[in-house]
C-alpha cells in the first residue's frame, strides 16, 4: 500500500488518458473498435513523461508509423500468417528502437502489432483507423503529460539535479577508497565510472529544456523562468566539474599502479570534496524549489567543505612529489573552484582568490 500511495498520480494519469482517448476515438471520431487510441496513450505516456516535447512527438509518431506499417503489411501478406508475423514485428521493434524508445515500450509496441496481426486484424477498408488511433492516443497522452508536469514543472529536473551530485559524489568517493587502500583495480572501477558521469549532464541539460516546455501552462511562469536560467548558467560549471572529476580518477589509477606511496591524507581530501558535491547538489535543487534559506545553508556548507578539501590537498603538495599527485591536487581545485561557482557562493574573481589561498595554506 505504501507503494500506491507514492505512486498513485500515475496510476490516475495512465488511466484517464487512455479511457479519454477511448471516449473521443469512439465517440467523436466513430471508430467502433478503437484498441490502438488507449494503447496508444499507455505507451506514449510511459515514455514521454519527463521528456522534452519534441521527444514526446517523435514518440507519438514511431508509435503510429508502427501501426501503420504493420496494418499495410498484414493487408499485403494476410493475418496468422507467420511470415506476417515475423515482419510486422520486425519493422515495429525497428521502428521503436529507432524513435529510442525505451525496452518496455518496444515490448509494448510489439505486442500491440502482435494483437493487430493475430487477434484484429484488419478489415478491406483503404482508411487507416488504427492510424488516425495512434495518433489520437498519442496526442491524448502528450496534453496529459504537459497538464500533470505543469503542476509540478521543475520537479523532474529537481530530480535529475540530485541525481546527478550524487552520481558525482559517488564517483569522488570509489576513487577516495580506492587511494586509502592503494587499490588500482578500485581506481580503475571508478574512472570507468566517471567515463559516463558525461551523459548526467545531458540529461540535466535535456530536464532543463523539458522543465521550460512544461512551464507554458503554469500560473507562475515568470517566477520559474527566473530560476531556470540561474540553473543553465550552473549547469556549465557542473560539466567542467564532472571533466576535472573524470581526470582526477585517471591520475588516481595511474597514482595506485605506481611505486611511490600514497598520502594517508589524500583520500580523506577527495571524500571531502565527496562532500562538498552533494552539499551543492542539495543547494541547487532547493533553489529550483525556492526555499533560498535551504539552499543557501547548503551553499554555505559546498563552500567549506570544497575549501577544506582544497586545504587537506594542497598540504600534500612539497617538493618532490609525483605526477600523478600533483595531478589530483589540481583537479581537487579545480573541481572546487567550479562547485564554487555554480552554486553562485561568488564572483568568479573572489572564488578563484579563495580557493588559491586555501591551496597555499596559511602564512608562515
Amino acid at each position: 500500500m505504501g507503494r500506491l500511495r507514492r505512486g498513485w498520480l500515475p496510476v490516475v494519469e495512465a488511466t484517464l488518458a487512455a479511457t479519454v482517448a477511448w471516449v473521443l476515438a469512439t465517440r467523436l471520431v466513430g471508430h467502433p473498435q478503437p484498441f490502438f487510441a488507449p494503447a496508444a496513450a499507455l505507451i506514449v505516456l510511459g515514455q514521454a513523461r519527463g521528456q522534452r516535447l519534441r521527444r514526446a512527438v517523435e514518440v507519438v509518431l514511431g508509435v503510429a508509423a508502427g501501426v501503420l506499417v504493420a496494418d499495410l503489411v498484414v493487408q499485403a501478406l494476410g493475418p496468422h500468417a507467420s511470415w506476417t508475423v515475423f515482419t510486422v514485428i520486425l519493422l515495429t521493434v525497428a521502428l521503436a528502437v529507432a524513435v529510442g524508445a525505451s525496452s518496455v515500450t518496444v515490448v509494448q509496441a510489439a505486442v500491440s502489432a502482435l494483437y493487430l496481426v493475430v487477434v484484429a486484424p484488419p478489415t478491406e477498408t483503404l482508411v487507416p483507423f488504427r492510424f488516425v488511433d495512434a495518433l489520437i492516443g498519442g496526442g491524448v497522452a502528450i496534453v496529459a503529460s504537459l497538464l500533470i508536469d505543469a503542476r509540478r514543472p521543475l520537479a523532474p529536473l529537481v530530480a535529475e539535479f540530485r541525481h546527478t551530485f550524487e552520481e558525482l559524489a559517488g564517483v569522488l568517493d570509489e576513487i577516495a577508497t580506492a587511494l586509502d587502500r592503494t587499490d588500482a583495480e578500485a581506481a580503475l572501477a571508478a574512472l570507468e565510472r566517471a567515463r559516463h558521469a558525461d551523459a548526467g549532464v545531458e540529461r540535466l541539460r535535456g530536464a532543463v529544456q523539458a522543465a521550460g516546455e512544461a512551464l507554458w501552462l503554469h500560473v507562475r511562469r515568470r517566477q520559474h523562468l527566473g530560476r531556470l536560467r540561474s540553473v543553465e548558467s550552473s549547469i556549465r560549471q557542473i560539466d567542467y566539474a564532472v571533466r576535472n572529476v573524470r581526470v582526477l580518477a585517471r591520475a588516481a589509477v595511474t597514482l595506485t599502479r605506481g611505486p611511490a606511496p600514497v598520502p594517508p591524507e589524500l583520500g580523506a581530501a577527495v571524500r571531502t570534496l565527496a562532500g562538498a558535491v552533494r552539499s551543492a547538489g542539495d543547494a541547487l535543487a532547493a533553489d529550483l524549489t525556492g526555499q533560498d534559506e535551504i539552499a543557501d545553508r547548503h551553499a554555505e556548507r559546498a563552500d567549506v567543505a570544497a575549501l577544506e578539501a582544497v586545504r587537506a590537498a594542497g598540504r600534500l603538495f612539497t617538493p618532490g612529489q609525483t605526477l600523478p599527485l600533483a595531478m589530483i591536487i589540481g583537479q581537487v581545485r579545480a573541481t572546487a573552484i567550479d562547485l564554487l561557482r555554480g552554486v553562485g557562493a561568488d564572483d568568479d574573481a573572489s572564488v578563484l582568490t579563495r580557493v588559491d589561498t586555501a591551496v597555499a595554506g596559511p602564512p608562515d
